[in-house]
């Protein structure tokens, strides 16, 4: 009991309404994901029954953000295919995630990498990133659907200047030559991504 009324103390005091007001924005830099407050899920349709839904783990997003304009911002993101999450129920009897990250007929074990090109402001807090996405060894041309959440001068816990994104996006995979089992696993793999960004020196501890 005790505990707890020391954490919810805590809690008033780190998200207190008048401390969130005064937060200004977080300033024009290079910003990294903080992996604790982020994720990145992928789907695609299975048998048209349900969507097969999988995630990674380890994404590396580095971000040059420019408040002012946003559009001459960049985007570079790093993902490392076998860190890919199924939450296969028999991983005694199958190791699927190894599978799917490194079998030569998935994702072949090789780095998924995204370089924006260009970035188009489409409403207050919306915008479009075109970029190359490149998988398997081959680079095609994606885009996501990004919404700008906010920022914080000084994140009220992490005591460090944060920013906030949603995105979409959609490809097909047998583009990358990953064409397992098409139609009845479908060619259009939903993308679906949450994130918060530190500055890029920020050291987690």
């Amino acid at each position: 009991m005790f505990r707890t009324a020391v954490f919810c103390a805590m809690l008033g005091v780190f998200w207190s309404p008048g401390s969130l007001a005064a937060n200004s924005l977080a300033p024009a830099g290079t910003y990294k994901t903080d992996p604790s407050h982020s994720s990145l899920h992928w789907s695609f349709s299975h048998y048209g029954l349900s969507s097969f839904t999988a995630r990674f783990t380890k994404v590396d997003a580095r971000l040059v953000w420019n408040p002012e304009k946003p559009e001459r911002s960049a985007l570079t993101v790093k993902i490392d295919p076998l860190s890919v999450r199924t939450d296969y129920p028999w991983p005694e009897q199958v190791d699927f995630d190894g599978k799917i990250g490194g079998h030569e007929m998935f994702l072949a074990g090789k780095p998924i990498t995204f370089r924006s090109r260009k970035i188009i402001v489409t409403g207050e807090k919306t915008g479009t990133v075109e970029g190359l996405l490149t998988f398997r060894g081959k680079s095609h041309p994606a885009s996501l659907d990004v919404v700008f959440n906010g920022s914080m001068a000084d994140h009220p816990m992490m005591r460090v200047a944060k920013l906030g994104f949603s995105a979409t996006g959609t490809i097909r995979r047998s583009m990358w030559g990953l064409d397992f089992a098409i139609p009845e696993l479908g060619d259009e793999v939903k993308l679906v991504i949450e994130t918060q960004m530190v500055p890029a020196d920020f050291v987690f501890e």
